[in-house]
């Protein structure tokens, strides 16, 4: 795929979970519309339905992301283990 070394698979993962989270919060927050006046609670409001919408999705996605980016990424020899005869 990229040729990115595994060892940076877990930065990866962090990139493709948070761009999904991120993705679906802000299309959450996004639907309520309201005034200058009202913005700390339709933050608020927006924050807690988002959080609940995005702890089981996170938690069944996290599986599949994590195959996706050790996909993205390539194992590495360890070169101490090459040095070992």
């Amino acid at each position: 795929m990229l040729g990115i070394p595994r060892r940076y698979s877990h930065f990866v993962f962090g990139i493709i979970q948070s761009g999904l989270t991120s993705l679906i919060a802000a299309g959450i927050a996004s639907l309520p519309a309201g005034g200058a006046m009202i913005c700390v609670a339709h933050w608020m409001a927006s924050w807690l339905i988002a959080w609940a919408a995005m702890l089981p999705i996170v938690l069944l996605a996290a599986p599949a992301i994590r195959a996706f980016a050790l996909r993205l990424t390539l194992e590495e020899s360890d070169p101490r283990a090459g040095s070992q005869a």
